[in-house]
């Protein structure tokens, strides 16, 4: 047997000297309760520290036995004192073992432990116990010690379904992000809105972990690529946008200087129709940058305003001269209306100076037009009508043929000044006064035939 220094003890398992004494058979230890399987016992089951006595001698020459459930194998050789020493040494050093068991038992049911890191520390720990130099219950500490690592292993894989349950989520919400952003990407037409949810999404993307690292890789691919797409399309828009605003500035512009050009005009009928197809074509160029359109329309306005003053003023002195006109024709209406048809040659007569003073007065408002040429031509109609004695039919179907001619001229000119067509109103005129010349000069033949 091999010996430690002087006084203290040896814990080889080198076979001891032989003894004269018969070597008792293990001394059996009061029955223990046994850890369920599948789950821990508490630490509080096992009491801190067993009695050494109980599981294990100490042989007089020393030698240090423990004894379990297998036999008895030799521990040690104490040398430093009495037996009552070697029992409390070898004693602490089984203590030490039964915390280091309670702390994983402790760990492992509190859940504050990882169960992996815990199951290999239960079996190097259990691999040890057929060396270990420790007075105590080692059955007790072994079946624990697999009761940890039965338990460790049913914790793990426990974990590692839920592990795998959180990865397939996270993977799931990922995915989901990724395909929101192609979605995003491929049909987008809400700029804004959509950049900034595209960065909403890269934010709670950084709050999503525990994915592998090659789904997490494909599917940040997934993400990045949508994004590079759709500032690709967002780019290709406002780049698009900016040509469409350069040439809408360009046409405005070009508006603007024919409208500056037509300001002065006196040409109102004519002029007012390019106003309005000037901004026909403002309508259809588009919208330029905001800034510059709103500064183009007030140039282009301020142009069609100074047109359509001076055109009111005109229209305002023109339509105050209407009115006295419509006035004048009134008083020479109610000359006419008057006439005597019983001496028909002077209500004829009377009848050609009162048209020769309408001429004369002029235009008069578009809404008193029509009544008042009405009422002339009535009264024309009753002196035309009355009875004449010796009147050939043919020079009176002539000289009423030249008055209608007269009358179909005089409305055309009507509708001409109505559409803002001046020269074809004033050619209409032209043509009612040569026929009603005509006219006239028929009726005053008819009269001298009498």
């Amino acid at each position: 047997m091999t010996s430690s220094e002087p006084g203290t003890a040896s814990e080889n398992d080198a076979t001891p000297k032989p003894s004269p004494m018969p070597r008792p058979g293990p001394r059996p230890g009061p029955a223990r309760p046994v850890p369920r399987p599948g789950r821990p016992a508490p630490a509080a089951a096992v009491p801190p520290s067993s009695d050494p006595h109980q599981f294990g001698r100490v042989d007089p020459d020393g030698t240090v036995w423990l004894v379990t459930g297998s036999g008895e194998r030799i521990i040690g050789s104490w040398q430093a004192g009495d037996a009552e020493a070697a029992f409390t040494h070898f004693g602490r050093r089984f203590d030490d073992l039964h915390t280091e068991v309670a702390l994983m038992e402790s760990r492992l049911e509190s859940g504050t432990g990882d169960a992996r890191k815990i199951r290999s520390a239960a079996a190097a720990l259990a691999e040890t116990l057929p060396t270990a130099h420790v007075l105590g219950d080692v059955d007790a500490i072994a079946a624990r010690l697999a009761t940890i690592i039965e338990h460790a292993d049913q914790t793990a894989a426990a974990d590692k379904a839920k592990r795998e349950e959180q990865r397939a989520a996270q993977t799931a919400r990922k995915e989901a992000l990724a395909a929101e952003a192609e979605e995003l990407a491929a049909t987008a037409t809400q700029w804004k809105a959509a950049g900034d949810r595209l960065r909403d999404i890269l934010e709670e993307w950084r709050t999503i972990s525990g994915l592998d690292r090659k789904t997490d890789d494909a599917l940040w691919k997934r993400y990045s690529a949508a994004r590079e797409t759709f500032n690709r399309r967002r780019g290709a828009h406002f780049a698009e946008l900016d040509r469409e605003r350069a040439g809408a500035r360009q046409a405005k512009e070009a508006l603007c200087e024919r409208a500056e050009e037509l300001s002065g005009s006196t040409d109102w009928g004519p002029t007012s129709a390019a106003f309005r197809d000037l901004l026909t074509q403002w309508k259809a160029a588009g919208r330029a940058a905001k800034d510059v359109d709103d500064a183009l329309w007030r140039r282009f306005k301020a142009a069609q305003d100074t047109f359509f003053a001076a055109r009111n003023a005109i229209t305002a002195e023109r339509d105050a001269e209407f009115r006295a006109n419509a006035e004048a024709k009134e008083k020479l209406l109610l000359q006419a209306e008057q006439l005597d048809t019983s001496d028909l040659e002077a209500a004829r007569a009377a009848l050609r100076a009162i048209g020769d003073k309408w001429d004369a007065i002029g235009k008069v408002p578009r809404e008193k037009g029509p009544e008042l040429e009405r009422r002339l031509r009535a009264v024309e109609k009753k002196i035309r009508d009355a009875p004449t004695r010796g009147v050939d039919p043919e020079a009176q179907a002539r000289a009423d043929q030249f008055r209608v001619r007269a009358e179909q001229y005089e409305k055309q000119a009507e509708k001409a000044e109505a559409a803002g067509r001046t020269k074809d109103a004033e050619q209409a005129r032209a043509n009612a006064e040569q026929w009603r010349q005509w006219a006239d000069a028929a009726a005053e033949a008819l009269g001298k035939r009498r």
